[in-house]
């Protein structure tokens, strides 16, 4: 059994270009974790799955019937939204599930900053 008031350390941060040649080898999947009408609004980092911070904790559980099988507790994941703030959010609740490698990429302006590729 989970946890879930138990507080989690931060989640570590990985720079875009080692996400980004993570993503390429299939070492790492990033989720964009904001809601369906931002990405459209400004596209999403190229290579990135889109699952919103509210349906992730159902997304990311291997238990749970709508699990999606892209997301595996042995794998490495990297998150981000627009600011950081909910994908440091969703990054604590894959600790909480028992992912082990889990990084928080800040915001999309983050990853665009960082030289990372914008797929719309």
């Amino acid at each position: 059994m989970f946890n879930f008031l138990r507080p989690s350390a931060p989640a570590a941060r990985l720079t875009v270009k080692d996400a980004a040649d993570r993503l390429s080898r299939g070492d790492l999947v990033i989720v964009d974790v904001r809601e369906t009408g931002e990405v459209r609004a400004s596209g999403m980092a190229k290579g990135a799955i889109n699952i919103p911070v509210a349906l992730l904790s159902m997304r990311a559980d291997p238990r749970h019937p709508d699990h999606d099988k892209r997301l595996d507790p042995s794998k490495a994941v990297a998150l981000y939204c627009a600011s950081g703030a909910r994908s440091g959010m969703a990054a604590q609740l894959l600790q909480r599930l028992g992912y082990g490698e889990v990084y928080n990429l800040g915001g999309l302006g983050d990853w665009v900053k960082g030289g990372g590729a914008v797929s719309r």
